[in-house]
């Protein structure tokens, strides 16, 4: 009898804990975790500086910028897309475009400067225009480093605007 009942008290307890762990909030990430940006996915853009290295061919490594269109310029390959790409995408791109002029190229594609990560500040600021984001900053310390609002300003929100993904509204503190 008292083997049952230890049995029964254990089933218990065992469903108790396995009912208290399915209602456990899964564990939410920091901010700090939230604002890592996950490189592996990083699409190159315009105004990005990109380090091309040909192993064994310093003539066609360089360092290219990725021009408003989105191309790069290289010799033997001129113009290339890179704009959209991965750095291995485009590592592959010009491996291709290699190909006809050297047995297995073996390619690099470094992404050297990020540049193409902007937001425009428009309305009632002292200096409307375009701030860079760079590293892990967020549309917030863009507007943080824009000069302060025009002060005795009735209006009761502001909208923030950055491309046709992100638009952040804030009501007026006055």
């Amino acid at each position: 009898m008292a083997c049952k009942l230890l049995s029964a008290a254990s089933a218990l307890i065992l469903a108790v804990g396995i009912y208290g762990c399915a209602l456990e909030e899964p564990a939410r990430p920091s901010m700090e975790q939230r604002r890592i940006p996950q490189l592996a996915e990083y699409r190159i853009g315009p105004d990005d500086e990109l380090l091309v290295t040909v192993w064994k061919d310093e003539t066609l490594t360089r360092t290219v910028p990725v021009r408003p269109d989105g191309m790069i310029s290289l010799p033997l390959l001129n113009d290339v897309q890179a704009a959209g790409l991965t750095p291995a995408e485009l590592r592959e791109v010009l491996k291709k475009k290699l190909m006809p002029y050297m047995s297995d190229p073996q390619v690099s594609v470094i992404v050297q400067k990020v540049s193409s990560f902007k937001v425009s500040v428009m309305g009632e600021v002292k200096k409307p225009g375009s701030y860079e984001i760079t590293g892990q900053n967020t549309v917030l310390d863009a507007l943080s480093v824009s000069p302060s609002t025009i002060t005795g300003q009735s209006r009761t929100e502001r909208t923030y605007t950055s491309g046709p993904e992100t638009s952040l509204s804030c009501p007026d503190a006055g």
